[in-house]
């Protein structure tokens, strides 16, 4: 009986998100055993659901940028949710459960294929993963039921926001449970007003990403909205940087070579704006890139020290990473809805989980790479709403299974995610 209520708002989100992503909006709230399913009743006692934890989200590993700073921050008081730190970090008490859909990225290579249909799908899939208990272990020919749903969804991928925000809020409101749902652009247009907002901006993205034009948007109905005029803003889709961070083995030159190529791309495009002022923010608009933020800097700074495009790139440039400000925003959102831990609560877990995505070589027509990774014509090659291919599982993520080049990034860089990873 608990079904029946839903079955209007269902539909009408299935019409909002589109044939697309309808007939999986409409099945989703199952039983939670088959594939793309969970049971909805998980979220029924209010004082459970404070309990659980907080999904992430990202094609890959890059949303780990995003939870380090969930993990980080320290912006408010823990006692009486006022802003300003107290020493002890604000998500201290919370547990958290980490997705990298590693098996289908690139997403911001969906577009450009012609599938951003399938991407939505996929974006779906990626929250009803989050909200189900069903997960598959390391080894095995079959999936268990022990990973715990979660009380908040935090889409740690711009690509994912870009074409998949709306989606999954019309979802959420159709299944009737209380999860909240936050992305990383907003927070991103929040971090350009907080920059210098009168010179210029640059967006450096996936090409999925950058198509949609979700970043000029929201910053300038951001910028407008507190009183700023148009901002000259160029961007520029990569479709190797991402790859290349996260050591993918098709992308053999330095990490450094991939980022002094596309931030020349971007001076070039905004240079061809004729702005009439020099860019002055730089907007890291994949969360990979935080992950190369010493690459990207070094390479702004050697075309700033080029006499020659002295007029287009600022030296003192303003770099945006979403991470912070989402975190920020996840903090607010737990704390309005009364879904923060509560004195004397206890997580149901007692530590993080982390998954990624893998192929299933086994399963009927699926077709792998060299690499073992999905071929690139069949992974771009596929329609929505056929639901009962599961031609990748989700799988524990861990430090053996991270290519060298990513453990080292994690190991320098995200220091905290990586203990919590079980990096040491």
């Amino acid at each position: 009986m608990r079904l029946l209520p839903l079955l209007l708002p269902v539909l009408l989100a299935a019409c909002a998100a589109g044939a697309e992503t309808g007939t999986l909006v409409r099945r989703a709230a199952g039983d939670g055993r088959a594939a793309f399913t969970f049971d909805a009743g998980a979220w029924t006692d209010p004082a459970a659901v404070r309990r659980l934890p907080i999904g992430v989200f990202d094609s890959g590993i890059g949303g780990l940028t995003v939870l380090e700073a969930i993990l980080s921050l320290d912006a408010f008081n823990n006692q009486t949710l006022e802003l300003g730190p107290d020493g002890v970090p604000d998500f201290a008490k919370e547990r958290f459960v980490y997705f990298g859909d590693q098996a289908n990225m690139p997403y911001g290579n969906y577009g450009a294929a012609g599938r951003t249909d399938y991407l939505r799908e996929l974006i779906l899939k990626d929250t009803i993963f989050l909200l189900g208990r069903r997960a598959w272990p390391a080894r095995g020919d079959a999936p268990h039921f022990a990973k715990p749903p979660v009380k908040a969804v935090v889409i740690a991928c711009n690509t994912a926001t870009a074409y998949g925000l709306e989606d999954i809020r019309a979802a959420v409101a159709a299944w009737g449970v209380p999860v909240i749902v936050v992305g990383v652009v907003e927070a991103g247009a929040r971090g350009v007003l907080e920059t210098n907002p009168a010179g210029g901006i640059g967006v450096m993205a996936t090409v999925g990403t950058c198509a949609s034009g979700v970043y000029p948007r929201t910053i300038g109905a951001t910028l407008g909205r507190a009183g700023f005029g148009p901002p000259p803003i160029a961007q520029q889709g990569s479709a190797t940087l991402a790859g290349a961070i996260e050591g993918d083995a098709a992308f053999t030159e330095p990490v450094a070579v991939y980022a002094r190529r596309e931030v020349r791309a971007l001076a070039e495009a905004y240079r061809e704006l004729r702005p009439g002022r020099p860019l002055e923010t730089v907007v890291l608009g994949c969360t990979h890139y935080p992950l190369a933020k010493t690459e990207i800097e070094q390479a702004f700074a050697e075309l700033a020290a080029d006499p020659s495009w002295r007029a287009v790139v600022s030296p003192r440039l303003a770099f945006v990473d979403p991470a912070t400000l989402t975190a920020r925003e996840l903090f607010r959102e737990l704390a309005r809805a009364r879904l923060r831990l509560g004195a004397g609560e206890n997580p149901v877990i007692a530590r993080d989980q982390f998954y990624l995505s893998v192929p299933r070589p086994g399963f009927p027509g699926v077709r792998l790479a060299p690499d073992g990774g999905l071929d690139r014509d069949y992974k771009y090659g596929r329609l929505p709403d056929q639901l009962d291919r599961e031609d990748t599982k989700n799988v524990p993520l861990t430090p053996a299974v991270l290519p060298p080049a990513s453990a080292r990034l994690l190991r320098e860089r995200l220091t905290v995610v990586w203990s919590r990873l079980g990096g040491g």
